[in-house]
Order: structure tokens, then sequence, then C-alpha cells
């Protein structure tokens, strides 16, 4: 009995001692968790708390800092010489059609405000429309009015041209049953054009109609003589054409949350747009589906004649010329040489993809073996083993036919309707883009097309604050640089890191200028609006001097941000500067010609 009691005891304390160990190894692994979660989500957390604001510190000046060699450039659109206020009796109207995607509409609606104060024609206000093929965008709002104000467009406007919503009951009658002659203006054509060309007809029959294809229906440079037609298109793009109101309150609202905790963010516009890919021939940097989708697209553009090309090009040789543009991947490194943090606010704008095409297949589960096990060599991607299912994404979406299909189903109302409400995300991308701290193009039209979102918002960030940090790389020079460390891609070398940051802050400055004028303007004005829109704030006696007023406004601007601000100053200093700071933190740093890595996890 005595041994059996014993055995009793020693099974409950076994039994006790077991338990406790149960709860230390709980209270270990609890107290564990806490940890990591803290290490890992603590700092991600107090960055997004808005109670925090004002305490959060910038890594680096030169990250956010404005560009001090461009401060001297202020907005200035005003008329500069003798420009008369229009008048009652004009040489008739004008109403029009704009066909296009979000930038070539807004370019469009500026050329034709010139070309109206330019034959004298009061301006119908256009109608606007993504594409010829899309049904309407709103029952609620006309085609303008759903993206932009009209009253502010008409009351900006009216010391330059008469602007009505509407023709006249008469004419407009007359409109419907096609009485009026309607032209399709030449791409880029000359003011001379419109004077010898249009306004005869004009000055006949009192009402004219013009179909705007895929923008630049004017001369982006236009001789001297016409240079207050330049400043027209500014404050035309930068002035008159006013978001409405609901599309304005939402863009504040996401620029608002963004900035939470005073942090800067900064706007990254990818342009891997299909049209610009097949365009350039940069098919083959892309994987299976997204190739073939590129090069269907590219044959189409050949034979519309759009392009005058061969099908199959070598993308490698036209990344390397600046032709194609950076990858995502590149552009996330190029940060991190840089110097911004993992907890960098990027706001990523660009089109998304659509949900448009419903595929279903048809064949059998044996139909679909046999063809697997059939199929050789071929361009087009092979559709999932047949004992795979085929998920929802696979068969939804702009690239679901391509795996069942050998052309591209044409687009369904819903999905013609999806793609006119484009015009609306773009009108908030444009927004968020303008207002950002920083502002990155993966890919831009330098020189090479018609504008694009990047070069629009590169032109209006550069006249509305020249000083903002817009970064203007030569994607010729950084796919060279690239091809230098393919190797070492996410350890290169410190020499490396160096030549990527010294680009890329000379970009924001007069040689990223300088390169912007030289490629871009020759196509698109606003993409490079000054000097024409622009006057210098400047004691060496520049021709080009701001009037008092601007520089006293200025004045007492930055003298209410120094006494309202009490953030610190991060104004832009020079490279050199930055690097010897940098430098000097690390006694144990090494020096530049030794090959340092780059921590990807830094």
């Amino acid at each position: 009995m005595i041994m059996i009691s014993k055995i009793k005891w020693l099974l409950l304390g076994g039994l006790v001692l077991s338990f406790l160990s149960l709860m230390v190894h709980m209270f270990v692994a609890n107290t564990s968790v806490e940890l990591v979660q803290y290490s890992v989500m603590t700092r991600f957390i107090e960055d997004l708390n808005i109670e925090a604001a004002g305490k959060q510190r910038i890594r680096s000046r030169r990250l956010w800092g404005k560009v001090k060699s461009l401060e001297v450039l202020q907005p200035y659109a005003n008329p500069r010489s003798k420009y008369p206020v229009p008048v009652e009796e004009s040489n008739g109207y004008i109403y029009a059609k704009i066909f296009g995607e979000f930038e070539k509409i807004r370019s469009s609606i500026c050329d034709l405000v010139a070309i109206s104060r330019l034959l004298n024609a009061t301006l119908v206000i256009p109608e606007i429309q993504e594409s010829t093929s899309s049904k309407g965008i709103s029952s609620e709002f006309k085609s303008f009015s759903y993206l932009y104000n009209e009253e502010q467009f008409i009351a900006s406007l009216k010391n330059d041209i008469i602007i009505v919503k509407n023709l006249p009951l008469k004419l407009k009658e007359a409109r419907k049953r096609k009485e009026f002659p309607t032209f399709k203006p030449k791409k880029l054509a000359s003011p001379d054009y419109y004077i010898k060309e249009l306004l005869p007809e004009l000055k006949k029959s009192k009402v004219i109609g013009l179909v705007i294809m895929d923008g630049g229906c004017l001369q982006p440079i236009l001789s001297s003589k016409w240079v207050e037609y330049q400043r027209l298109r500014c404050r035309v793009a930068f002035h008159a054409l006013h978001f409405r109101p609901e599309i304005l309150e939402l863009a504040h609202l996401m620029v608002k949350r963004l900035r939470a905790s005073g942090q800067p963010y900064l706007a990254y516009h990818p342009g891997l747009v299909r049209d610009s890919l097949a365009r350039k021939g940069c098919a083959e940097l892309f994987q299976d589906v997204h190739t073939e989708l590129i090069q269907y697209r590219r044959a189409q553009m050949i034979k519309q004649k759009i392009i005058r090309d061969e099908l199959s090009v070598d993308s490698y040789i036209w990344k390397f010329n600046g032709s194609c543009p950076l990858m995502p991947e590149e552009v996330g490194l190029l940060f991190r040489a840089m110097g911004y943090p993992p907890t960098t606010r990027i706001y990523l704008a660009g089109p998304l993809p659509s949900n448009s095409f419903n595929l279903t297949p048809t064949k059998t589960s044996k139909e679909l073996k046999k063809e697997w096990d059939q199929a050789g060599p071929r361009p087009r991607p092979l559709p999932p083993p047949p004992d795979r299912p085929l998920y929802q994404h696979e068969k939804e979406g702009w690239h679901g036919w391509v795996a069942e299909k050998d052309s591209e189903p044409d687009p369904s109302p819903i999905d013609l309707r999806e793609k006119a409400h484009r015009l609306l995300w773009d009108a908030l991308d444009y927004v968020v883009s303008v207002e950002a701290d920083a502002f990155f193009p993966g890919f831009h039209n330098d020189g090479s097309g018609l504008p694009d979102f990047s070069s629009l918002v590169m032109g209006h960030r550069l006249y509305e604050l020249a000083s903002a940090r817009t970064y203007r790389p030569d994607r010729k020079f950084l796919a060279n640089l690239f091809n230098s460390t393919q190797d070492h891609l996410y350890y290169p070398k410190r020499s490396w890191i160096l030549a990527a940051r010294k680009h890329l802050n000379d970009s924001l400055g007069e040689e990223g200028l300088e390169r912007q004028l030289i490629q871009s303007k020759p196509l698109s004005f606003l993409s490079h609006p000054v000097p024409e829109c622009s006057c210098t704030i400047s004691k060496t006696g520049d021709k080009n001097l701001c009037p008092k007023w601007i520089e006293a406004s200025l004045a007492k601007s930055k003298l209410q941000e120094s006494t309202e601000n009490e953030q610190p100053d991060y104004s832009d200093e020079t490279d050199e500067q930055t690097d010897e700071e940098d430098e000097s933190k690390t006694h144990d740093s090494p020096s530049l010609e030794e090959d340092v890595e780059m921590d990807p996890d830094d």
C-alpha cells in the first residue's frame, strides 16, 4: 500500500511539473510573439499613426528638399504684350469631338482653345471620349463635365476667348442634319494651316466641326510671334482645366492620407502601357502572355500603318537605346541607391488591368489532356494541365483570351464603359502625382511620341513649382548602368551606387531640364512650358525677370512658412556635401574605391 501511495504522489508531482512547464512555455512563446510583432510591425504602425504628426524624422535632406538651382523659376503665364479682349462678334462657332486617353484629351483641349483664339471663334465646350468605340461615360454628367469644371473653364478664359456650353438651338438642329463642314486637323499642324484652310470655311458657314484624334493638333513649338498663344496654352492647362469638385475632394483626401503623420511621399508612374510597349518594340522584356499581347498589338499597329517597322525586333537593343521603360525592379534598386528607406511612401500611378472577358473553356477533359500531351513549342502559352483547375483569374481580364484564341475578342459593352471610366482614375492619379513631394517617371515619350501621362505631370510640376523634386532620368544611361552590374544587381559596388545617385541628382536640375527641352518639347509644349510661361527671380539683369508683385508674394509666403512650419529645413544640398556627411557619420565606412555592396535588407 505504501508503495502504491508513493507512485500516486510521484505521478501527481509529474503532472504538476508538466503543467507548470507548459505554462512557462506558453508565457515565453507569447512574449516572443509580441517581441517579434513589435520588431516587425511597430515602426510601420508608428509611421501610419496620425497622432504622431511631426515626430518622424526625415532620413536624409537630399531625398525631399527643394532643388535650389531652380527656385528662381516662377510661374507666370499672363499676357505680356498687346492682347485684346475677345469681341462678341466672332467669326463663328467651333464645336469639337476629342478622342484619346486622358493625357491626349488634356493636350487637345489646350490646342483647341489656342486655335479658337487664332480664328477669333466662339468655342462650344468640346465633347470628350476615351475612344471612338467607347460608350457614354455618365448619365449624370456631360462628357466634359465628367472630368472638368465647366464654370471654372469658362470664367478663367473669359479674357481669351468666348466659350458657350451649347450651340444656339437653330444651329444645333442644323448640326444634327450635318449641314456644317467637319474637319479632321492634321497632327502638329501649323497656325498657317488653320488660317488658310479653316478660317475661310468658318467665315462662310459660321459653324465648323473638328474631330481631334490622339492629341497634338497644333505645333508644339511656335515662332516668337505666336508666343502669347503658348502662354494661352499654359493658362488653359494649369489654370482653366480644374477637375470637378468631387474629384478634387477625393484626390486631396488621398494626398492628406499619404502625408499622414507629417511624412512626404513619392509618386511613381511605371508607364507600362500596352500601346507604348508595342510601339517601341519592348515585347521581349516581358514573359509569355504579356509578350504575346504586346506583339499582337504591334501587329495591329503595323497593319493600321500607325507604325512602319518590322514586327519582330530585338527589344534589348531598343532598351539599351533608352526606348523601353525602366522595370519596377530597376526603379526600386534606384530608390535604394538614392537612400530611400523601406518605409518610404510610394504612390503607384497608372492603369490597372480590367476584368472584361469571361472565357469558359468548352473542351472536354479528354481533349484538354490530348492537347497538353501533344503540344510542342509554340509562342502561345499553354493552358493549365487538365488535372489542375482553371482559376478564375486565368479566364478573366484583358489577357484571358490568349491561351484559347488566335485573335483578341471584341470588347464587351461593360469593358468599353470601364475603359471610359479609366479617365476618372487618371484624373485622380494626375492630381496626386502633381502634388507629390517627389515624382519619378518609369517611362515618358521623351521626343519619340505625343504627350503621355508622365510628361504632362512633369511639365505641370515644372510650371507650378519648378524646384520640386521631379526626376528626369536618362533611360539610355541607366540601361547601360544596369547592364554593367547585371551579375551583382542586388549587391552593386559603391562606385555603381554613387554613379546612379549622381545621375538622378543631376536629372533634378539644369541637366535634366536641358535634356527635357531637347527631347520632349519638340512634340509636347506642355511637357516643358518654360521659359514662355515662367519668369526669373534674379539680380543679374535677366530679360525674363518676374514682376515685383510675384517677388513680394514669394517673399511673404516664405516668411509665413518659416514662422508656421516648425519642422526642420530639408533644403537640397549638393551631392558631394551629402556624401561627405554620410561618410563622416560612420568612422569605419570604406573608401569610394573599395567594392562595397549595397545591403538589400538596409
